[in-house]
Order: C-alpha cells, then sequence, then structure tokens
C-alpha cells in the first residue's frame, strides 16, 4: 500500500494540561504570564516553564507541566496508569473532546481549582497538513491502523487511530506513556500507516 512507504515521526505525549486564562490566574495569579520552556512540534504551542499538581479521589501527581497557549476549557491529559494512581475513571477522548471527562482538582503555587469535566486519556491520533493527508490518502475523521516497531521485539500495530488533518498541523503520531512503553517507543521515533 503506497501510504505504508510514508514514514511519520513519533510525539509521546507525556501527561500534561492546558489551561483558560481564567483557571490560570487562579493557580498562578494575575498579571503573569506563562513562561516559554521549550518548543513542540506542532506549531503554535509551546511547553511552558509552570508546573501544577493534579488531584484525584485516590492521589496525587506532582510537577504536570502546561502545554500554551490559553484555551477555551481547561484539560488534563493523562494515561491509564495516571488515572488508576489517582483513582479516576478517565475516558478516552479525541483532544478537545471534553463530554463526559472527570473531575479533577489541579493545584498551583497560588490557589487550587476543581475542574468538572477536565481529565481524559487522549485518543491515539496522527496530526497531518493537508498535503501529507492528500499524499498518503487519508481524511480528517478518520481511523486507521499503525504499525510501530517493524521488525522488533515489541513490534506493535495500533488499531483506531485517529486522523486529524489541519494546514495548523505537523506530521506526527501522538500516542501517550502507557502506549509508547508497550511498543518500546519514544519521540522522534518512526511509525507507518498499514
Amino acid at each position: 500500500m503506497a501510504r505504508s512507504r510514508h514514514a511519520i515521526p513519533v510525539g509521546v505525549s507525556v501527561r500534561h494540561f492546558h489551561i483558560t486564562k481564567a483557571h490560570w490566574e487562579i493557580l498562578f495569579g494575575k498579571g503573569v504570564e506563562p513562561t516559554h520552556h521549550r518548543g513542540i512540534l506542532q506549531p503554535g504551542f509551546w511547553a511552558a516553564k509552570e508546573v501544577v499538581d493534579i488531584q484525584g479521589p485516590k492521589g496525587t501527581i506532582t510537577k504536570v507541566r502546561l502545554v500554551a497557549p490559553y484555551r477555551d476549557k481547561t484539560q488534563v491529559e493523562i494515561s491509564r496508569t495516571d488515572a488508576a494512581k489517582l483513582g479516576i475513571e478517565a475516558p478516552v477522548r479525541g483532544s478537545g473532546q471534553l463530554k463526559g471527562a472527570v473531575a479533577i482538582r489541579l493545584i498551583g503555587p497560588k490557589g487550587a481549582v476543581d475542574v468538572a469535566d477536565a481529565a481524559i486519556i487522549a485518543q491515539r491520533h496522527v496530526h497531518f497538513s493537508p498535503a501529507e493527508a492528500k499524499k498518503v490518502g487519508v481524511a480528517d475523521g478518520e481511523l486507521v491502523r499503525v504499525r510501530a516497531g517493524a521488525g522488533g521485539p515489541r513490534e506493535l500495530l495500533f488499531e483506531n487511530v485517529l486522523v486529524r488533518v489541519s494546514d495548523k498541523y505537523a506530521l506526527e503520531f501522538h500516542i501517550d506513556t502507557d502506549e509508547a512503553n508497550a511498543a518500546w517507543l519514544k519521540s522522534g521515533d518512526r511509525v507507518h500507516l498499514v
């Protein structure tokens, strides 16, 4: 198949949060802005220096990093392992799809905020620009299969990978840390559609 010849870089998405300006001000104070820590592959987004603790009914995870800029809704993306530690049943959702997301508490240096519909396990997905999507013959919203680690000791076929197409995206396969560990993947590795 033609699409299998195109290597796609992996981006392992470690736990992180996105935040509204109103929630930012509660956690970090008014009159301050997020501080750039490092760029990420997706254009317009960056990892900030600021971190929070996230708390569920059974536990807390510290130093969860902000991915900026501000969003219309606060969102916390975790793995299934993280959800178990927190004691929550976070659903698998596409980023920004927060219907059915679960409550979580964010604790910052200036305060805390309880968000009723914030915590999700991000659905694995591939970002494509329109030109890249056309080249491999995929469409926004399509579900595809991705082969990782071909020929290696942990070769794995990921089913139900969501295709996301936008002129604001750079080519990248996003999975969480649980999925990356299962396939022995790290950021920068290459995978292929099948």
